[in-house]
């Protein structure tokens, strides 16, 4: 599908694309989600107070997801593999702001030292490098300045003919709200529905020192995606953060 076609493709967006152009283009490439319900005080110690915790049926939730970040480019430029290209874990949640639903990253990894600094110097979201290794059956990373390990067997199923609400209430978010230290800050993007499978989740070894009372190693929800192509537009600044 070209671009102009995922432009076009918008009556599953809760609100109207941005009137001025995208910035950058990426693929969001077999991914696994690992949903989490979990205790409002605690995730309440990682949100910034400018934000307002989304919740589903009165609960929030927290995912963990691992996925491959491939052909990232800025637009009218070709991507570059060695950078464009790599394995990305993120640990979000679900929040709401500028009358937005959107994600909020209390993590988030990278698999190349280069493409880390990069993202990290253009976005200024919190990226850091961890050694992550992949295959059709298997998703690894290994983080020893945090302590950080994640190890993930798999089996993928079949792909969802009906999703829940639950299943697009996790999924289809369109923002992502990030404290840059000194400010809050909104990146609207833009792709088609996730298309979802069923995933059958072998072995779960996850340890995040810092989350321990936040998230369990059994996921209460999973889902598996081929992947989505991604319309990323520049960020923009909600507020000033509050001390």
């Amino acid at each position: 599908m070209t671009i102009r076609e995922i432009l076009n493709t918008t009556k599953h967006r809760p609100w109207k694309i941005r009137p001025d152009g995208w910035k950058f283009y990426q693929e969001w490439n077999d991914a696994i989600f690992l949903h989490y319900q979990v205790d409002l005080t605690e995730l309440e110690k990682f949100v910034p107070k400018e934000l307002e915790i989304d919740l589903f049926a009165g609960k929030p939730w927290v995912s963990v997801v691992a996925f491959s970040m491939e052909k990232i480019r800025p637009k009218n430029l070709p991507s570059f593999p060695p950078i464009s290209d790599f394995d990305e874990i993120n640990i979000r949640t679900y929040v709401k702001s500028n009358n937005k639903t959107g994600v909020y990253f209390l993590s988030i990894e990278g698999g190349k030292k280069l493409s880390c600094k990069v993202a990290k110097g253009i976005s200024e979201l919190p990226y850091r490098f961890s050694e992550i290794k992949r295959t059709n059956k298997k998703y690894q990373s290994e983080n020893s300045e945090f302590n950080d390990r994640l190890d993930i067997e798999f089996i993928i199923g079949d792909e969802l003919k009906e999703k829940t609400e639950l299943d697009n209430w996790l999924t289809e978010r369109y923002a992502l709200f990030q404290d840059s230290g000194k400010s809050i800050n909104e990146f609207e993007i833009h792709h088609l529905e996730w298309p979802i499978n069923q995933i059958d989740i072998k072995k779960v070894d996850l340890n995040y020192p810092r989350f321990k009372k936040l998230i369990t190693e059994q996921p209460s929800k999973s889902h598996y995606s081929r992947g989505v192509k991604v319309l990323a537009w520049g960020k923009t600044k909600l507020a000033v953060r509050k001390s």
